[in-house]
């Protein structure tokens, strides 16, 4: 449409009239009033159905969505630089998402636009508007562009061209990131429900593992009340109490006596255990002088080798600083170990017992080693040239009820507690322990304790969850 050229133009020519989805359309300045504002809502034609893309979780693209704003603000910019016409991109509600220069309202009569929809998908997101300019044959003297309808159609076409690949661009990206996004929540998703079964299943496995020590306990002190019995009535027997004894019944009894010790030592290692993982161990800690643990150590072990044909030998570095911890727990530790070693060698073996004091390299230390105390420790290290024990199964041997031989017909018989006890002891102790191969055979167990000036923190600022430390 076109006003005559004496009229003014509207103050809201600049949003000017849309026209049919299919085809631009060119419209005078002035005939039909445009929107009073350039953010008023611009009527377009009804939008095709857009397709059915919910299972990603985009819904209808809007032209916002595909084409960063500063990025059309720059395509406006150097268009109107490359052809001479104001431009404007308008999205399907009206709004304006770029602009360039000259094509504020208030432009003088005969001034001219050209509307054209923006489709993508088969559906409306959005307006081009170009102008104002005046057509190539007006007599008007207003200083806008005068383009013809061929160059219009070339500026139009060129546009349009750029903005399908801009569009088309943008869609990939936005399908790409949705994508991902929608990825990375069903993975999150599929995770927090793992960790949530996982969290059920190890709640259950505490529960049950908590279960499994009341229940050892329960049942360890059901069963130490009737041995007692059982060992009292036995030693009385054998001091004659009950009437005299022949060879064979005085046989009979010491078995009896032997078997309940076997079964009481048994029944302790049960306790320590459930006391262990429950946290209710007490541990007394005191100046412990580690040669008086080994001696007594190897003094109660030493009629077992003796009797198996076993060489037991016990060597100490003279002048061992103290150990700050329990003796009774250090001397059930070694007198473990040195059990352990024993039963494991052959008559003719030999089981050695040998502790050094070590001290940290300050050379090997970071920081600030000025200020801070040197860490000493003690090396007790138990070998023995048995049938050792392989590599793959080093660490589980530490594991209460675990049998490397898990046959029935097993040479070596046990419970499988000790070596759990011992590693339990050590570590609320702050120590260490670990197993090496003992060459040309054997195996090697190092136990490593801080002693008592060492600069380790006390136990009451240490959170120790397996035994409760008393000073």
């Amino acid at each position: 449409m076109r006003r005559d050229s004496d009229g003014g133009a509207d103050e809201g020519a600049e949003d000017a009239p849309s026209g049919p989805a299919e085809a631009s359309v060119t419209q005078s300045a002035g005939t039909e009033a445009a929107p009073e504002s350039e953010e008023a809502a611009i009527t377009l034609p009804p939008p095709a159905a857009a397709p059915d893309v919910g299972w990603i979780g985009i819904g209808p693209l809007a032209l916002a969505d595909l084409v960063d704003q500063e990025a059309l603000g720059e395509l406006v910019t150097s268009f109107h630089k490359v052809f001479g016409v104001p431009l404007r991109i308008l999205a399907a509600n009206g709004a304006v998402l770029a602009k360039s220069t000259g094509s504020a309202p208030g432009e003088p009569g005969g001034a001219q636009y050209r509307t054209q929809p923006i489709e993508y998908d088969q559906r409306v997101i959005g307006q081009i508007v170009l102008g104002p300019y005046l057509p190539i044959d007006s007599t008007s003297s207003a200083p806008l562009p005068r383009m013809t309808e061929l160059q219009l159609d070339h500026a139009a076409e060129h546009l349009r061209a750029v903005l399908d690949s801009i569009l088309f661009s943008g869609h990939r990206a936005l399908l790409t990131s949705t994508m991902h996004v929608a990825s990375i929540r069903e993975s999150y998703r599929e995770l927090t429900e793992k960790n949530a079964e996982l969290r059920a299943a190890y709640e259950r496995l505490q529960e049950l593992d908590r279960l499994k020590s009341s229940f050892l306990a329960t049942v360890s002190h059901e069963l130490r009340t009737p041995l007692t019995s059982i060992m009292g009535y036995s030693e009385m027997l054998a001091e004659g109490i009950g009437g005299p004894l022949n060879v064979e019944q005085r046989e009979f009894v010491q078995t009896i006596r032997t078997k309940s010790d076997q079964l009481l030592g048994l029944i302790m290692s049960l306790l320590d255990l459930s006391k262990l993982e429950s946290g209710t161990l007490a541990i007394r800690r005191a100046d412990v002088t580690i040669h008086e643990v080994l001696s007594e150590a190897a003094s109660t072990i030493a009629p077992t080798a003796g009797k198996k044909g076993v060489e037991l030998r016990v060597t100490c570095e003279p002048d061992l600083p103290a150990i700050l911890g329990d003796g009774d727990r250090l001397r059930q530790v070694f007198i473990n170990l040195l059990e352990n070693a024993v039963k494991f060698t052959e008559p003719g073996g030999r089981v050695t017992l040998n502790a050094r004091g070590l001290v940290e390299d300050p050379d090997e230390l970071p920081g600030l080693i000025l200020v801070a105390p040197l860490r000493s420790e003690i090396e007790i290290r138990v070998a023995d040239t048995g049938i050792g024990i392989p590599e793959s199964q080093r660490m589980k041997v530490f594991d209460p009820f675990y049998q490397i031989d898990q046959s029935s017909t097993r040479e070596h018989g046990g419970t499988g507690l000790g070596l759990s006890i011992v590693k339990r002891l050590i570590e609320a102790h702050r120590g260490s322990i670990r197993i090496e191969e003992n060459h040309p055979r054997g195996a090697v167990f190092v136990v490593t304790l801080p002693t008592a000036g060492s600069g380790v923190s006390p136990a009451s600022s240490i959170q120790i969850p397996t035994a409760r430390i008393l000073q």
